[in-house]
């Protein structure tokens, strides 16, 4: 007979220090984003995006950034995974479309892009902030891009499809995010019916030197024109790269090439090409 005292089994079980240190880490953070959300300690960095061959912004994209106690950036990749499916990730996209209605009133000249799970389209807070600031000014409507991930949109189709046909009847545009990164059929891009296609950086990141991306972003460039919606090269960081993209005929440009994003940007007027 073998006995197993406490001690073993305790030990057996008990995590590596390095799995338990990570578990801390995590948990401290995702304690920190509900204390930035209680304490309204969030903002907004603005990155242009910029028509392919000009260099001017045609509109910028409002990125969510969350603060410590002191005052430092948490990065989205620190928590972004562990939120997406709770309240939390909820509170995170309400807060993001505040920030940025609160910018397109204050800034008339400023076209804005706000990011959007297929998972907040529901959510009462996420919506009442919506139509309180289209009743301080119906005609922000029209400087409003929501964008919606890929992964997010094919969870709930149906709800996708319907919620962007309703607020395009109000004036607001709709762009697919990070497409190409596998989980939207061309079934599903076609009920969604967006008017931006933004090209997910995988694709665009080194495209002036390999060949199978840039024959990629030529496909998706074709099917944009298809369907009438304007593309958009994510993640563009060298000069080369953004050459390639113009010569396959990407719109807009997007990426530390034409600068990161910022909290205290130079805002210029904006105004949209059309597709193709």
């Amino acid at each position: 007979m073998v006995w197993v005292t406490d001690e073993i089994v305790e030990k057996n079980h008990a995590p590596d220090p390095l799995s338990y240190a990570v578990a801390e880490r995590d948990r401290q953070v995702l304690q920190m984003v509900e204390q930035a959300l209680d304490t309204d300690n969030v903002v907004l960095a603005y990155q242009p995006v910029v028509a392919a061959g000009g260099g001017k912004p045609v509109f910028f994209e409002g990125l969510l950034r969350v603060l410590d106690p002191t005052g430092r950036i948490i990065p989205a990749r620190d928590f972004i995974a562990e939120v997406e499916a709770t309240e939390t990730g909820r509170r995170l996209d309400a807060l993001a479309l505040k920030r940025g209605i609160d910018a397109l009133l204050e800034r008339p000249e400023l076209r804005l892009a706000i990011n959007l799970s297929a998972r907040s389209m529901d959510y009462p807070l996420w919506m009442k902030t919506l139509e309180a600031g289209l009743a301080a000014d119906p005609l922000i409507a029209e400087r409003l891009i929501l964008e919606i991930t890929e992964s997010t949109a094919i969870t709930m189709p149906k709800l996708v499809s319907r919620f962007i046909y309703d607020l395009q009847m109000r004036g607001i545009c709709f762009a697919i995010d990070d497409f190409g990164s596998g989980y939207t059929s061309m079934r599903y891009l076609k009920d969604f019916c967006c008017d931006i296609m933004k090209i997910d950086g995988e694709f665009c990141r080194g495209v002036a030197s390999q060949p199978d991306n840039r024959a990629l972003v030529s496909a998706m460039v074709s099917i944009a024109r298809h369907f009438d919606m304007v593309t958009v090269a994510e993640c563009v960081e060298t000069a080369e790269d953004a050459r390639v993209l113009v010569e396959i005929g990407v719109d807009c440009l997007q990426g530390y090439l034409f600068g990161a994003p910022a909290i205290r940007p130079g805002f210029v007027p904006c105004v949209m090409p059309h597709a193709g």
